[in-house]
């Protein structure tokens, strides 16, 4: 049984200027690679907190040569005092502590001044642990820049190389790679510690001498993706140099693995420096680094464990910071691999 459908006069009048309805318009603004990246980086909460975290934490250490001028300079009539903030009356941070099960103010019983405070005490020295925490991060983030810095230049030159070169170039080039990374990098410290008598010098090159090995790797890699490519194949029956090839077509295309892996290695640095330091190989006395302020803290923590407890939160604000702004930079310069 066949119904009429009863349709409505103007069922089939063709759509009007005014509605607009099939008009192709792109409502996204126009974002480039880095804009786009930038944008979903500030999508990702934790990632972006950690970015500003490590802004302050830089420009506070970077700027410690003018507050923090005088990390060196000890009091003895001043050793050990607890941390003190004026008008806080918070045990811990009011200047007290526990002797012979009393809480007596320590400021009173070494005749400081009323005038003086240290924000978070001092050491065995008496010098001031908040100036030298300030120049022992600038110390470990200097380390860490350097280091990653060599690493930058070295492994991905050596990957690019390695990789548009291929043959019996690439196959050496790998076979040094594999023997420079089987050397452990304590035996190239101590090595160098002989040579070049303390210092920041001889870390940063123990740190690069088989750091930038995985740079190289990473960047090899990609470049092997990339060089059959059909921008690339087109630039170079143009007759294009291979430097400006890698210049306009390579690094480009290179710059999210490079910041990622560069994002990685940084926090890497620091630890290491901040390990050799404790164990007595890496950064000597007077110069503080975190890892001496560690070490010495260590020393005094079951009776003044502030002095440890300060410097280690701050190396682990420093690299849980890096580790997850590096995260979410993975994911934001290649949104495949976000997690869902």
């Amino acid at each position: 049984m066949e119904e009429k459908m009863k349709l409505a006069p103007d069922a089939f009048e063709p759509v009007s200027k005014k509605d607009e309805l099939d008009d192709e318009k792109i409502v996204a603004p126009s974002r480039t690679f880095i804009q786009d990246a930038w944008r979903r980086l500030r999508q990702n909460k934790a990632s972006y907190v950690c970015l500003w975290i490590l802004v302050v934490i830089g420009l506070i250490a970077f700027t410690s040569p003018l507050t923090a001028s005088q990390p060196n300079v000890s009091h003895p009539n001043y050793a050990n005092l607890p941390p003190k903030i004026p008008g806080v009356n918070i045990n811990g941070f009011n200047g007290t502590t526990m002797v012979a099960g009393k809480r007596v103010d320590a400021y009173k019983q070494n005749n400081v001044p009323s005038k003086i405070h240290y924000t978070l005490g001092t050491d065995y020295l008496g010098r001031s642990l908040a100036e030298r925490i300030l120049r022992g991060t600038l110390v470990s983030l200097l380390i860490g820049l350097f280091a990653t810095l060599i690493d930058l230049i070295v492994g991905v030159g050596y990957g690019v190389v390695s990789a548009w070169k291929g043959g019996i170039t690439d196959i050496i080039l790998q076979r040094i790679i594999e023997v420079i990374s089987s050397v452990p990098n304590i035996v190239i410290m101590v090595l160098l510690m002989l040579v070049l008598k303390g210092g920041m010098l001889p870390i940063i090159l123990a740190i690069a001498f088989n750091g930038w090995t995985t740079m190289a790797r990473l960047t090899r890699a990609q470049t092997l993706q990339l060089k059959s490519q059909e921008y690339v194949l087109a630039a170079r029956t143009l007759g294009e140099s291979t430097f400006k090839i890698a210049v306009k077509h390579l690094l480009p295309n290179l710059s999210s693995v490079i910041i990622i892996q560069t994002m990685f290695t940084i926090p890497s640095a620091i630890f290491f420096e901040a390990f050799l330091s404790y164990i007595g190989i890496g950064i000597q006395a007077p110069t503080a680094s975190l890892g001496t302020l560690i070490s010495d803290g260590q020393q005094n923590f079951q009776f003044l464990p502030y002095q440890m407890w300060y410097p280690a939160i701050m190396l682990s604000i420093i690299m849980i910071a890096f580790n997850i702004l590096a995260d979410g930079l993975r994911d934001a310069f290649d949104p495949r691999t976000a997690r869902r």
